[in-house]
């Protein structure tokens, strides 16, 4: 079946060259201003959270440690030889996409669901999902809540300026219940309102939510509701529209840690395997044939660099969230061939 697909593709262009239409192979324009500016500058800009372990958060050392910092210097490491080159700008759920529309960051990799109106109203592109979760509720197990019908009466903390809100209004009003809110604008602050006893609970993405549960003076006095609402939430990277050279870059980064991942290579291994790799996939991979680099607007050696300095996507999610992080099993976050929902295009 896959032969005679390809027989046919084949043939069409064939037949697309006799009739004069699509003889030479048209490349994408690698033209961007972002990517110039980011070269001139000598420095990738990246929107981050102001502060939530596993995403974005700085260690004892005042070091920007988390799964999107990964990402910003991903980036920067592709672009620029080094993922130290990163200005990390700190952006409360209020104003990061108005930052980010104003050309003051170049890209935001800030817990952010990617989202119909995020797309089309905000004029916001989406490149790629670095974690897939879905909106969560932590409450005090004094509470005796089995269910999150149980919160009915009950006031939880909640991010101004997101989608939480609108989900909770939506579940209210589907089951003729009410959950109050107490809104905050970054997640420190809502994390202190809700140990200190302000709210009876917390609610973001699975993700925040067990960063929230780790900062909590007795954590195993709180607990996670079973539940979750608002459907799935992919959280990723968002771009200005009308730069599609650097969203593709900006996707690809992501796709190459994906990458690294299905084919085996790690920070440890990605010198050996990379000195004279016979596999086709290895060797697009380090950049010996296939020059995909060129085509992204960087040098070949882009996602080497990346894998060398900093890891594959599974890498970085057992340090972030997983085993050597907040302990959440990686889930929905898993390959497709482990069963889960991180997939990639073929390098082909």
């Amino acid at each position: 079946m896959l032969r005679g697909y390809l027989r046919a593709a084949v043939f069409g262009g064939l037949c697309a060259g006799f009739l004069g239409i699509g003889a030479a192979p048209v490349r994408a324009d690698v033209t961007s201003p972002t990517l110039e500016a980011v070269k001139k500058r000598d420095q990738l800009v990246c929107g981050i959270d102001t502060g939530i372990p596993g995403y974005a958060y700085q260690d004892s050392a005042g070091e920007w440690q988390g799964l999107d910092i990964a990402y910003c210097r991903a980036i920067a490491d592709a672009v620029l030889g080094s993922p130290k080159k990163v200005k990390f700008i700190p952006t409360t759920s209020k104003v990061r996409f108005s930052v980010l529309k104003s050309g003051e960051i170049d890209v935001l990799i800030r817990d952010s669901e990617q989202s119909f109106k995020r797309n089309t109203d905000l004029g916001l592109d989406e490149p790629a999902v670095n974690f897939f979760t879905g909106q969560t509720f932590m409450v005090r197990k004094s509470l005796n809540v089995a269910h999150l019908k149980d919160l009915n009466g009950a006031t939880i903390c909640v991010l101004t300026g997101t989608t939480l809100e609108t989900n909770i209004a939506d579940y209210n009003k589907a089951n003729g219940i009410k959950i109050n809110t107490l809104l905050f604008e970054k997640p420190e602050e809502a994390f202190a309102a809700a140990d200190s006893g302000r709210c009876d609970g917390y609610t973001d993405d699975g993700g925040s939510v067990a960063a929230a549960r780790s900062t909590m003076k007795k954590p195993d006095d709180w607990m996670f509701v079973p539940e979750t609402i608002g459907g799935l939430e992919p959280l990723g990277s968002l771009t200005r529209q009308g730069d599609e050279a650097w969203t593709r870059l900006v996707k690809w980064v992501h796709y190459s840690m994906l990458e690294a991942e299905v084919l085996g290579i790690t920070k440890a291994n990605a010198a050996e395997m990379g000195k004279a790799p016979t596999d086709p996939d290895v060797r697009r991979f380090f950049g010996l044939e296939g020059d995909f680099g060129k085509l992204l607007g960087v040098d070949n050696g882009w996602s080497a660099r990346i894998v060398s300095d900093i890891g594959n996507y599974g890498e970085v999610y057992e340090a972030t969230f997983g085993k050597g992080g907040l302990g959440l099993p990686r889930g929905m976050n898993n390959l497709y061939s482990n069963g889960g929902l991180q997939t990639l295009p073929t390098w082909h």
